[in-house]
């Protein structure tokens, strides 16, 4: 089952003044606008994306670095992983056709699990 990092989601209270620094600090590239929602950049080869809270999502959202996202080509076999582990699975859902996942990780952290597409 292969695994590489999908993206690192910062959740902040204003996701603007969030870009503004890590384009001007760290020379953070905007690559799209996501509409009612925040933004992707691209910091030197890894996605971040920047919100503030998602009031569609139904698990708990945390300030700051909430989680980190990985993509599989295997993600019924990794999430049966994961239940065969006793990780807590928070949330299943759908995203542009892709199933996805959150699952509690130690101290309040989370991993989010994305099916992998192409």
């Amino acid at each position: 089952m292969a695994m590489e990092i999908g993206h690192v989601h910062i959740k902040t209270k204003d996701p603007r003044e969030t870009v503004q620094f890590y384009v001007e600090n760290f020379g953070a590239t905007l690559k799209r606008e996501v509409p009612g929602r925040g933004f992707q950049l691209d910091l030197h080869g890894l996605q971040l994306n920047v919100t503030t809270i998602i009031p569609t999502q139904t698990h708990e959202q945390h300030l700051g670095i909430e989680h980190i996202a990985v993509q599989t080509d295997d993600y019924a076999g990794t999430l049966a992983k994961l239940r065969k582990n006793g990780a807590r699975i928070l949330e299943e859902t759908e995203n542009n056709g892709r199933h996805v996942c959150w699952v509690e990780a130690p101290d309040g952290a989370q991993m989010e699990l994305i099916e992998k597409t192409g």
